[in-house]
């Protein structure tokens, strides 16, 4: 079946990009939906154009609007901080938003963050005339949705991926089509030692003693979300309502321990806004009715999340205080990443029946040089998740629990789970703070 207009639309990358004109904000389809050759014809024009604001999410490919070259053509602004990025920012070429995941697309909607562009990168229509936004929804479909022109790549190798993940032919103003392979983002830390994997898997195995039969998951990025996976092959009935997963959720569902059955909302399906993987998960998610998508601003909406019983959000951070105060974001006023879905979690998964959040990670870094949990945040760290929002935290040491305990409770705790060399200088500093005596 033909989609009326669709051929119309059809124009190269060059001319789609001349919608772009000096101080419009464009936004960025994110994550391996990044719209590779229209971002590239847009920096071609980069003389051309002043004070064009460029913003979106995680994004994997080189990004020449960073390039200090541009500077007074494009500035970025980043929704959360990748490593293409980071330095242009913490150099001061570049800025961030300090904000939750969930509140992105509430912010667009209310006009508070408003969008002239929005470039995306699509699956082919079906016979209605629907592309699918694949492997990533987040906040671009709602960026799509409040933004005055939107045009797209259509690529037949994106996934065409079920759930509230659709826009229609007649909302682009332009299609570019193109016919290349998605960038896939290998989740497995190769670069791990072995004794950082012992850890990896010490810190996972605590983490799947509080995950019972048929509780819901959610998992952040990184190398402890990962490590979790395998010790999963035991557990029945678990559901999954994320931000985000990866290739290694796929073993569990094959082998039934993933069902979601047992989910007190949206039974029987994987509930998510994107993927960061391989081909193997871009391939899985084509068409599979298992698998919903949905914006950012529905999926780590705190109170959908709490609709789950027994939900369990596993996170990590960067540092913790004695108190429990938690960064996640920054190494002092140095930008790391960002706020991402980390508080929305936090706060559904504490409000779940039966539920439990968890932030987990190895006790020190710089080969057992630095502590992570330290008596005060480096100066300038910014706090993510306050110190009344914790629940669990977990390194290679065990379980601290800090839920309705005291300060003295809670600093003990920490303490008991910091690496061996820096618990004495921990006690010192907090009896020096009178929260131990």
């Amino acid at each position: 079946m033909t989609v009326p207009n669709y051929k119309s639309k059809v124009v190269t990358a060059e001319e789609a990009v001349k919608v772009i004109k000096s101080n419009d904000t464009v936004h960025l389809h994110a994550n391996s939906a990044y719209p590779d050759v229209l971002v590239k014809a847009m920096c071609d024009r980069y003389k051309e154009l002043n004070n064009v604001k460029v913003m979106h999410l995680t994004t994997f490919h080189k990004a020449p609007y960073v390039e200090p070259k541009m500077a007074g053509h494009f500035v970025h602004e980043a929704l959360f901080t990748a490593g293409n990025v980071r330095k242009a920012i913490n150099e001061g070429r570049a800025d961030c938003y300090p904000v939750f995941l969930s509140e992105i697309g509430w912010l667009m909607d209310l006009g508070r963050m408003p969008i002239d562009v929005c470039m995306l990168h699509l699956s082919p229509p079906d016979e209605h005339g629907y592309c699918s936004f694949g492997v990533s929804n987040e906040v671009s479909k709602t960026a799509a949705e409040n933004a005055k022109i939107v045009i797209a790549q259509i690529n037949p190798k994106m996934p065409r991926v079920l759930g509230d993940n659709f826009i229609h032919v007649s909302k682009l103003k332009y299609i570019v089509e193109v016919d290349a392979p998605l960038l896939e983002v290998p989740m497995v830390d190769a670069n791990a030692s072995e004794e950082e994997k012992k850890v990896y898997q010490t810190i996972a195995e605590y983490i799947s003693s509080l995950i019972c039969d048929g509780a819901t998951l959610q998992m952040g990025i990184g190398a402890i979300p990962d490590a979790v996976l395998p010790f999963l092959k035991e557990k029945k009935d678990l559901g999954i309502h994320t931000e985000m997963f990866s290739d290694g959720l796929i073993d569990l569902i094959d082998l039934g321990v993933v069902n979601g059955e047992k989910k007190s909302f949206m039974p029987n399906k994987v509930v998510s806004s994107f993927v960061i993987g391989t081909n193997v998960v871009h391939d899985y998610i084509h068409n599979n009715p298992l698998i919903e998508f949905r914006s950012s601003k529905f999926v780590n909406d705190p109170v959908n999340i709490s609709r789950n019983d027994n939900m369990i959000s596993i996170n990590s951070a960067i540092q913790v205080d004695l108190s429990g105060q938690v960064c996640s974001d920054s190494m002092g006023t140095r930008i790391f990443s960002g706020f991402g879905g980390q508080v929305d979690f936090v706060r559904g998964a504490m409000r779940s029946k039966g539920g439990r959040s968890i932030l987990a990670f190895p006790s020190t870094t710089k080969n057992d040089t630095i502590s992570k949990i330290v008596p005060m945040l480096t100066p300038g760290s910014g706090v993510v998740t306050s110190r009344a929002d914790v629940q669990t935290i977990i390194t290679e040491y065990g379980i601290a629990d800090l839920y309705g305990k005291t300060l003295r409770e809670r600093t003990k705790l920490l303490i008991s789970v910091a690496h061996p060399n820096f618990r004495e200088e921990l006690e010192k500093q907090a009896r020096e703070f009178k929260w131990l005596w």
